[in-house]
């Protein structure tokens, strides 16, 4: 009975950690699925983290039950002529196998860093499609101090979230207490005071950029992202639109910062 019962629970473990480990892979990065409030069937990014890491750890300790109550199976696999021997052809090639899986990440070798990329590919597209924060986490800054860091004063932001009907905000309050209070996401909160589209760019870059995407970063400051990625170009810059700020840097060896004073090099000398 207690035989049976751990196999199906390591098996019914193991298919829900596959299925929530292949959701957290397409999943958004957090500072975007908090942002955006981003939910799947239902359940948000931490609860399915939840979920995995307990699943996960449900099955771990079946597997471990299944293997004691089948230990002698176990080191059949390890004996010879009855005697066991550690160094077996089966016990070979499954240390090559584990070495060659974990080497190969390691080093960012195909097909594992293929398998890697796919996931930054999801969480990117998913970026470009939910927004980014202005910085990682915003939405746990009281507005007293998520204000100054979007070049806003406080009583502005406050002043913007009562006019839109969110008669709770006050400089204490987070966008994540005021989105739990309204019932909707932090980021449609920031769109009732954001900065207009359109303003230049600031000197400095603003917190959370080199997480931003070019064509985010542009559509923020009502620029047009072909000329800037032309303009990059013409500073030895190779750029893509969905690329983020940090990623094009790494791909041209230069620092963020590097990155973002050629963007506003290209701004201005693309300018009307």
């Amino acid at each position: 009975m207690i035989r049976k019962a751990t196999s199906l629970v390591a098996l019914l473990a193991f298919i829900l950690t596959i299925l929530t480990s292949l959701i957290l892979y397409i999943a958004p990065q957090g500072r975007v699925a908090y942002w955006s409030d981003w939910t799947l069937w239902g359940l948000d990014k931490t609860q399915w983290g939840n979920l995995h890491v307990n699943l996960g750890t449900l099955f771990l300790a079946a597997l471990a039950l299944h293997a004691y109550y089948n230990w002698k199976a176990v080191t059949a696999y390890l004996s010879r002529a009855h005697k066991l021997v550690i160094v077996t052809p089966a016990s070979v090639t499954a240390l090559a196998i584990v070495l060659i899986v974990g080497l190969g990440t390691l080093a960012m070798l195909p097909p594992f860093s293929t398998f890697l990329a796919g996931s930054d590919y999801f969480k990117e597209r998913a970026a470009n499609l939910y927004g980014e924060p202005p910085y990682g986490h915003a939405e746990l800054s009281p507005l007293a101090s998520l204000a100054p860091k979007i070049g806003l004063t406080p009583q502005a932001v406050v002043t913007g979230l009562k006019k839109a009907g969110y008669d709770a905000a006050a400089p204490d309050a987070t966008l994540l207490s005021l989105s739990r209070r309204y019932g909707v996401s932090p980021q449609k909160l920031y769109q009732a005071f954001a900065p207009e589209t359109g303003q230049e760019l600031p000197e400095l870059p603003p917190p959370g950029t080199g997480n931003r995407s070019l064509s985010d970063l542009c559509k923020t400051y009502g620029l047009d992202t072909a000329r800037i990625v032309a303009g990059l170009k013409e500073r030895g810059i190779a750029a893509t639109p969905d690329a983020t700020i940090r990623a094009i840097a790494e791909k041209n060896g230069q620092g963020p910062l590097e990155v973002y004073a050629a963007i506003r090099q290209a701004a201005v000398a693309t300018r009307p």
